[in-house]
C-alpha cells in the first residue's frame, strides 16, 4: 500500500510540476528544429498487448514512409514510444512521461478506450495533441458532462455506431428477429456496444430475449452461455475483447449454439483464432475499421507495402488505424505550416475529406470521424471482406 501512495505521489507531483508552464500552447519538438517528438504510448504488454503490438508496426511503417519521402515540411518524425502494460494508471504515467519529460509534439495511443481516457485530461491541460487510434468510446473525445476535449481527436468510428451497424446487420441481412447480449460488465466499449444494439435492435422490431454479463479475465462462460441457449436466441451479440471472446465462441459451439455469433473491432486479433479454434468461427461476424480484402486501390497499396515490410504478414485494422492516425496528424501538422500545437489542433478540427486506408475522414464537431464500417466474416479461420456500411 504504502508503494502504492508513494508512485501516486510522485505522478501527482510531476504533473503539478508540469502545469506549471503549460498555460500556452507548445511550439517545436525538444528542441530539435528539425524533428517532430511524436508520443506513442500503447499496449505493448499486458491483457491487449496484440492491438498495440499491431498499432505501433502501423505506426512505425507510416513514419518510416514519411520521413524516407522528406518528412513534413522539412522535419523528421522521431518517435518516443512507452508501454502503458495496458493498465490506466500506466498509461496516465506515461503521457505525464511524453509531455513533461520528452516535451513531444502529440501523443498516439492508447489502442483501448480506457487507457486512451486515462491521457484526456493531461493532453487537454498540458495542451497536447493526443490521437486515439482505436478508442472507440463518445468519452475519448467529449467528457462526461458532454464538453469536446479540445486537444483529443480520434481515427477510428465511435462505438454507437459499431453497434448500430451490428443490428442492422442483424436485422437486414441475417433476417433475425431475436437476440442476446453477452457483454464485459466492467468495460465502458462493451457497455456501449451493448446499449446501442438493444436501441437500434429494437426499434427495428426485434426483440432480446436475454441478456448477461461477464468481467474481464474470466475463463468459464459453460454457465452464462447455458441460460443463454435455454432462451432460444436466433443471434448473439457479443462485445468485448479478444482474450474472453475466444473462450465464449469455442465454448458456445461446445455446447451446441450454433447461431451466427457477432462483435465489434475489440475481436479483431490474430490470437481469436488460437483462442476459439477456427471450425467455432465459422458463422460468425465482425464489425471493424477495415479488410485487407477490399478492392480499393488504397487499400491494396498498403496491403502490399506492410506484407514486404513484414515478411508476408497481411495487416489486421489495428495495423491498418495506426497508420493511419500517422498520416492525419501529418495532414495537419502540413496544413498549420507549424508545430505548434494550437495551429495543429485547428487543422485537425477541419479536416474534411481526407483519404486514409480505413476510410475517407471528416471531422464532425465532437471530433468523431464520420466515415464508413466494415464487416467481415470468419470462415475456417480467416477474416473474409463481406460488404462495407457507410455512415
Amino acid at each position: 500500500m504504502k508503494k502504492k501512495l508513494a508512485s501516486v505521489f510522485m505522478a501527482s507531483t510531476i504533473f503539478a510540476g508540469m502545469l506549471a508552464g503549460c498555460g500556452t500552447a507548445k511550439e517545436g519538438s525538444g528542441g530539435n528544429s528539425d524533428t517532430i517528438k511524436l508520443g506513442v504510448n500503447l499496449e505493448l504488454s499486458g491483457n491487449v498487448a496484440s492491438y498495440g503490438e499491431s498499432m505501433a508496426k502501423g505506426i512505425e511503417m507510416a513514419v518510416d514512409e514519411i520521413n524516407k519521402s522528406g518528412g513534413v515540411d522539412g522535419k523528421q518524425f522521431d518517435i518516443v514510444k512507452v508501454d502503458n502494460k495496458s493498465e490506466t494508471s500506466e498509461a496516465t504515467n506515461g503521457i505525464i512521461k511524453l509531455t513533461s519529460q520528452d516535451k513531444v509534439t502529440a501523443v498516439i495511443g492508447a489502442a483501448t478506450s480506457g487507457n486512451t481516457v486515462a491521457q484526456a485530461q493531461i493532453a487537454n491541460d498540458t495542451k497536447t495533441v493526443l490521437m486515439a487510434p482505436g478508442g472507440t468510446s463518445p468519452t475519448v473525445t467529449v467528457d462526461e458532462k458532454g464538453k469536446v476535449r479540445e486537444f483529443v481527436f480520434r481515427t477510428s468510428f465511435i462505438d454507437p455506431f459499431q453497434g448500430t451497424v451490428a443490428a442492422n446487420f442483424a436485422s437486414d441481412i441475417l433476417k433475425v428477429k431475436n437476440a442476446a447480449i453477452l457483454a464485459d460488465n466492467s468495460s465502458d466499449y462493451a457497455k456501449g456496444l451493448s446499449a446501442s444494439f438493444k436501441e437500434t435492435f429494437k426499434a427495428k422490431g426485434g426483440k432480446v430475449v436475454a441478456e448477461e454479463a461477464y468481467v474481464a479475465k474470466d475463463t468459464d462462460f459453460r454457465a452464462t452461455l447455458t441460460r443463454i441457449k435455454a432462451k432460444n436466441p436466433s443471434f448473439i451479440f457479443i462485445p468485448g475483447y479478444y482474450e474472453e471472446v475466444g473462450l465464449i465462441v469455442k465454448q458456445a459451439r461446445e455446447l451446441g449454439i450454433d447461431v451466427p455469433l457477432v462483435g465489434a473491432d475489440g475481436w479483431d486479433s490474430p490470437k481469436l483464432v488460437d483462442l476459439a479454434g477456427a471450425e467455432a468461427l465459422n458463422n460468425t461476424y465482425l464489425i471493424n475499421h477495415y479488410s485487407s480484402e477490399d478492392p480499393d486501390e488504397k487499400v491494396q497499396n498498403f496491403v502490399t507495402a506492410f506484407k514486404e515490410k513484414n515478411k508476408g504478414e497481411a495487416p489486421n485494422a489495428f495495423n491498418a488505424l495506426g497508420y493511419d492516425t500517422v498520416y492525419f496528424l501529418a495532414d495537419a501538422i502540413k496544413r498549420a505550416g507549424s508545430t505548434d500545437s494550437s495551429k495543429i489542433q485547428a487543422e485537425l478540427a477541419k479536416t474534411k475529406d481526407l483519404s486514409l486506408v480505413t476510410g475517407v475522414v471528416t471531422i464532425d464537431k465532437n471530433h468523431h470521424p464520420i466515415k464508413t464500417a466494415t464487416i467481415l466474416e470468419y470462415k475456417d479461420g480467416k477474416q473474409v471482406f463481406n460488404t462495407k456500411v457507410n455512415p
